[in-house]
């Protein structure tokens, strides 16, 4: 089979690349330029599309012995993840710009390019596993499991899709890096987001939002208890930062509940203020699958490496869903993605995932 092998220049997409060429497959390595200016995004190998990631993936296809292409994806990139995410943001949602790079980049430009020039299937190195009966997995690995960044692709994409790391540990594929001579055996993860060069996503969006002065009000007595700058700099759940001039009457900490643009105002309360039981989503993909008739249990992941907890989902809205939580979750954003999946003793099966547009 003709693959192509998507190359970060990380450690796991070497070995991913690695185990394609084992495997008998005709690889052809690609590593994706997404920025516009190289020099903004995380070095350090903090990152996955920096100048040296690039050099990296191409000395780890040089070993492997495969010809390695470079893709400019810089302006798809931008337009699909870096504007949505400060757009998301604006709204008063809280993006997940990896699991939007997958469903638009990774999974959608990259794999259309790939079958467009005749290659078979695109491989990666993200931890899940695609079984022969081609449902999406969690990893062995629970602590490295990307399932839930992956619940965004569709069945067609799923079906030219190949994991190879699914049934080994982080540990594992270290070492078996090592054992092939790829440079890259103890490059650290990357972390974060790779195109806020700093760090400071706060001040990242300031620059492209502005300064817009706001509130800050408790939930229980309505009366403002801070000031902010812009309220797209808080989400859901967040305790630090809040610079509250008025202390709770009980004295208490206090979390961002809600943010509504609209009145540029942040609305901050107790910790138990913030469990929800019913989630609703919008847009949802059917992973496994034509959608659901009827409700199903299941259970659900709110966030990435969040808790997984158990619930009845059903249709609603057009196109939509909701969920009931058997057990109250605290700190569900909109914007996150719900993904369901369905306990398996071969490992949890992903069902399905929507964009989570309200929590109560």
């Amino acid at each position: 089979m003709r693959v192509l092998a998507a190359m970060s220049g990380g450690v796991d997409s070497a070995v991913a690349a690695a185990r394609a060429v084992e495997a008998g497959h005709d690889v052809t390595g690609v590593h994706l330029a997404l920025a516009r200016n190289p020099q903004t995004y995380r070095t350090g190998a903090r990152g996955c599309c920096t100048l040296e990631d690039s050099r990296d993936a191409r000395r780890a296809a040089d070993v492997l012995g495969v010809p390695f292409y470079v893709w400019d994806l810089a302006d798809r990139f931008h337009e699909d993840v870096v504007e949505t995410f400060v757009a998301e943001y604006a709204a008063g949602r809280t993006p997940n710009p990896c699991l939007r790079c997958n469903e638009k980049i990774k999974f959608a430009a990259v794999l259309d390019r790939a079958v467009a020039l005749g290659f078979d299937a695109v491989v990666t190195g993200h931890h899940a596993r695609l079984g022969p009966d081609g449902l999406l997995r969690r990893s062995v690995d629970l602590a490295k499991d990307q399932s839930y960044v992956l619940g965004v692709l569709t069945r067609e994409q799923l079906d030219r899709s190949i994991f190879p790391l699914g049934d080994s540990t982080k540990a594992q594929v270290r070492a078996e890096a090592a054992r092939r001579g790829l440079a890259v055996a103890d490059k650290p993860d990357s972390h974060d987001i790779c195109f806020v060069a700093d760090g400071d996503t706060r001040g990242f969006l300031a620059d492209r939002l502005g300064e817009a002065p706001g509130e800050i009000v408790d939930v229980r007595t309505g009366a403002v208890v801070g000031a902010h700058s812009g309220a797209y700099a808080y989400t859901v759940g967040q305790r630090k930062g809040l610079a509250l001039g008025v202390p709770a009457p009980d004295g208490r900490p206090r979390y961002v509940l809600s943010i509504t643009p609209k009145t540029n105002t942040v609305t901050v309360g107790p910790a138990e203020a913030l469990e929800v039981r019913t989630v609703t989503g919008e847009r949802p993909v059917w992973t496994a699958g034509p959608p659901p008739v009827g409700a199903f249990d299941c259970e659900v992941q709110l966030r990435a490496h969040g808790q997984v907890v158990p619930a009845t989902v059903r249709l609603d809205g057009d196109p939509g869903l909701r969920a009931e939580l058997r057990e109250p979750v605290r700190g569900v954003a909109a914007g996150q993605a719900i993904v369901a999946y369905r306990p398996d003793p071969d490992g949890d099966v992903v069902l399905g995932s929507a964009t989570i547009s309200a929590a109560s």
